[in-house]
């Protein structure tokens, strides 16, 4: 009997040490995951616990998370999976008339963290060379690392949302030997460093997993109040994989813009692979030159990061609907990397360093881009009338090579042009720094399918960038290089010119 009844404790105490979680879920925090009842306040306890104990989250499967409370935060820290859970943000309900809603709506609903503590650098006071390959001073670890001169101001954009820029800085990647990463050059020449700030760089994947989020879509005025209400990371080397978001209830005619659901902010070795999303409407409103402007939106994007890779990422929305913004969006990022991917455009605003597309769709709004080093693309299409449109409110400037291989140009009906590569400079503005065009093109097997169109001008190399190739500008802006064509036709048969500017062009070398 002795021997039966500890042999029964035994089991039960075996039985309870198995059961005990090695996960922390929401419900034990009190969510209720009905759909009804605000949740927010127990995911965040949830987190908080699982990441003093270092243990990972997990979502129920069949429950619907309700999240309304719009001035908390989720602070995760541990691996998260979201699996097949729903989770409802309900911006309609964010009050605009009371004291919480300034707060509220620039409230992240998750975001990613990191255990290491950022730091400042010293040492680098005497400035910083174009392409110089190390920072001449040892770092605790491997880092990413903000430089910045706040004598000195660029991306002054210009039009309808002008500006007077912000202080040159750029992001760079180097070890503990203080070399910097080919990846992350040092894309200006700096006087001065008056700020260096680090953030060290996990050794560890941290991931995020599964998850399908619905937001209710603000009703706010179209004004440039941007909404953050997604999925900021601000931790490096996380994966994000297979989540789902959707947008409802989205006004015809108002409302506030969007920053990205899924936004890493000064990260680095960052992929979002497998993940649907939505783009969002677009509004109007009046811009800091005072005439009207439409409002971007935004589900994707990367601000001030290195090494960020998006995998077979799609849109809910047609990609060629013109009611609705582009998905993506950049600023101030080095090496960004996207394969397989069907979205209404990609835009690197600000400066980038280092693009690769291959294998990917851009929709109505197409490539946009202005920056420095490689941009390089690989059996892309693309539907809009500049395969790549250099941004005319940076400068249209691209400092380095471009490379286009096996791809589709297709533009949308009634283009006005159709050009590979277009933009707008007059020289009339200073944009903080000198502004070209690349010293290298290459384009090899590409095919425009222009039939359809109502163009009626031979297609073109490159655009007449608004220049006047024998004026002297404020803006210096230096045309040559080497232009190598490949197999360049077109489905119509319609001729290939060099541009409606040709004396623009004389500087460059056809092969």
């Amino acid at each position: 009997m002795k021997r039966t009844s500890l042999f029964s404790a035994v089991l039960a105490l075996f039985a309870a040490v198995s059961c005990q979680r090695t996960y922390v879920t929401y419900e034990q925090y009190g969510a209720k995951g009905d759909g009804r009842h605000d949740d927010m306040s127990a995911i965040a306890a949830a987190h908080e616990a699982a990441n003093a104990k270092g243990l990972p989250v997990k979502a129920r499967d069949g429950a619907t998370y309700y999240i309304v409370a719009g001035n908390q935060t989720a602070v995760i820290r541990t691996d998260t999976d979201w699996g097949k859970a729903k989770f409802i943000i309900d911006d309609a309900a964010i009050p605009l008339d009371t004291a919480l809603y300034p707060r509220c709506f620039r409230d992240p609903v998750f975001r990613v963290e990191s255990t290491l503590e950022p730091y400042e650098i010293e040492g680098l006071e005497g400035g910083l060379r174009k392409g110089q390959p190390s920072l001449g001073i040892s770092l605790p670890c491997r880092s990413l690392i903000r430089v910045e001169n706040d004598t000195h101001r660029v991306y002054i954009r210009k039009g309808e949302n002008q500006n007077n820029g912000v202080p040159q800085q750029e992001m760079l990647v180097a070890d503990a030997d203080g070399k910097i990463e080919e990846t992350s050059a040092v894309i200006w020449d700096y006087e001065r460093i008056t700020r260096a700030k680090a953030w060290p760089i996990d050794t560890t994947l941290l991931t995020l997993r599964g998850g399908i989020f619905t937001t209710i879509a603000n009703q706010a005025v179209p004004e440039y109040w941007y909404y953050v209400r997604g999925i900021v990371i601000n931790r490096s080397n996380v994966l994000v994989e297979g989540l789902t978001h959707y947008v409802e209830g989205e006004p015809e005619d108002h409302g506030a813009p969007y920053y990205a659901f899924i936004w890493p902010i000064e990260a680095a070795d960052v992929t979002v692979k497998d993940c649907l999303l939505t783009p969002h409407r677009i509004y109007w409103t009046i811009g800091s030159a005072g005439i009207p402007a439409r409002m971007g939106s935004y589900d994707l994007g990367a601000n001030s990061c290195v090494n960020i890779r998006w995998e077979n990422i799609r849109q809910t929305i047609d990609i060629d609907n013109l009611a609705y913004w582009g998905l993506f969006t950049s600023n101030h990022c080095k090496n960004l990397t996207m394969e397989r991917c069907n979205i209404s455009r990609f835009d690197a605003h600000m400066g980038v360093e280092n693009v690769t597309l291959k294998d990917c769709v851009f929709g109505h709004m197409g490539m946009r881009c202005v920056g420095f080093g490689r941009l390089y693309m690989e059996n892309c299409e693309v539907h809009y009338n500049s395969f790549i449109l250099l941004r005319e409110d940076y400068g249209s400037s691209w400092d380095g090579e471009i490379i286009i291989k096996d791809c589709i140009h297709k533009p949308y009906f009634g283009s006005p042009a159709i050009t590979l590569i277009d933009g707008a400079n007059n020289g009339d503005h200073d944009f903080g720094y000198a502004c070209c065009l690349p010293q290298s093109i290459e384009c090899h097997n590409l095919v425009i399918d222009d039939i359809g169109c109502e163009a009626t001008d031979p297609c073109y190399l490159l655009g007449t960038f608004s220049r006047d190739a024998h004026a002297s500008g404020l803006e210096p802006y230096p045309i040559k290089g080497t232009l190598v064509l490949d197999n360049v036709r077109t489905t119509s048969t319609k001729p290939i010119g060099l541009s409606q500017n040709p004396d623009l062009f004389s500087g460059y070398v056809l092969k």
